[in-house]
């Protein structure tokens, strides 16, 4: 059974697709039935295991390198479990999403075989986790977490208030050869994110990528590495206001191949956001190389959200969507919080 699990895990997504979303209340109640499977398929043994405490502290503890990390992972998993698993994700994300982390699990498969030191690598290693109780009128979440891959959801109630932080990487970033059991020569798990931000770069007019350039060098990784809380960086680069029209679409199109690993009714959700932080706000910074393959970073910025992208090896990428005061839903549940004891001390 062991040596059937890399080939399973690979698989296990595949046809698995995301269901319609009309809006958010929808989403949530999927998300919801699903998490009520995995409890329910779950033993009581693993039980305090993919339970976790619904505190800040809990939830905001999260990395994206190999670790010993909350929840059941993958590896400990029924098939049960594992179908649940999978209708959570298929609830929480697009098509192209579940697409990504499938290539991105995969992509441990690759490193087994490419690196001289591999006995860490477990394309099982992926844990779920659930923070607090999945019901329709308590604020929950949960995440799936592992190397590379950092996804959180929070809800409140019926709602889903957040999908943020968001962290993927890839290592390798384009796969160099054909891996047996694994991926393709070529494949790229983040592929538009990478092109559709270096095709905005390579539009910029000289003023414009004198603006924009920030370092002449990236900066080893993302800045903000895996801060549970994130300030605003610097207001760094070209400003949304000094591209033309065409750059702004292009601009715009880069933060949606980021928004759009979640489904389509959050994706929607997260992006006014940012159209509600003013568009006209958002600046982009480059640093480092200024084609494929060479060590580059960059990052969009605007008043509430951040987003970086490094690959700063040339082959090995890290990017990571923030939100300065919403991440795992803390300002629209501090609200609530707030507003539940002013009306508590009104009664």
């Amino acid at each position: 059974m062991g040596r059937l699990l890399p080939t399973l895990v690979v698989t296990m997504f595949m046809h698995v697709t995301s269901p319609a979303h009309a809006d958010t209340e929808s989403v949530a109640r999927a998300l919801r039935e699903a998490a009520l499977a995995l409890l329910a398929a779950t033993p009581e043994a693993q039980r305090d295991e993919l339970v976790q405490p619904w505190s800040d502290s809990a939830r905001s503890n999260w990395h994206y390198t190999p670790r010993a990390r909350a929840g059941v992972a993958l590896k400990n998993m029924s098939e049960a479990q594992r179908a649940a698993a999978q209708q959570l994700l298929a609830a929480a994300l697009s098509d192209h999403g579940l697409q990504t982390v499938r290539a991105v699990i995969a992509l441990e498969i690759a490193l087994r075989e490419l690196e001289s030191f591999s006995s860490r690598r477990d394309p099982t290693n992926y844990a779920f986790a659930i923070y607090g109780e999945p019901a329709p009128d308590k604020p929950w979440g949960w995440r799936i977490e592992g190397h590379h891959l950092s996804l959180h959801f929070t809800l409140d109630g019926a709602r889903v208030v957040s999908s943020l932080p968001q962290f993927v990487g890839a290592n390798p970033a384009e796969v160099p050869r054909d891996i047996a059991h694994g991926p393709r020569a070529g494949q790229r798990a983040l592929r538009e994110q990478e092109d559709r931000a270096l095709q905005l770069f390579g539009s910029l007019t000289p003023p414009q990528r004198k603006a924009a350039i920030i370092a002449a060098e990236p900066y080893g990784d993302i800045v903000t590495k895996n801060a549970a809380k994130v300030d605003p960086l610097a207001p760094q680069g070209v400003g949304f206001q000094e591209l033309d029209r065409a750059q702004q679409a292009a601009l715009l199109r880069v933060i949606d191949a980021f928004a759009t690993i979640a489904a389509p009714a959050i994706a929607e959700q997260r992006l006014q956001r940012v159209r509600k932080g003013g568009l006209e706000q958002i600046r982009f910074a480059w640093a480092g190389g200024q084609t494929r393959g060479r060590p580059y970073y960059f990052r969009i910025q605007g008043p509430a959200f951040l987003i970086e992208l490094d690959n700063s090896g040339g082959n090995h990428i890290h990017s990571v969507w923030r939100d300065y005061d919403g991440d795992w839903g803390r300002d629209v549940l501090g609200e609530h919080y707030r507003n539940a004891r002013g009306t508590s001390h009104k009664h």
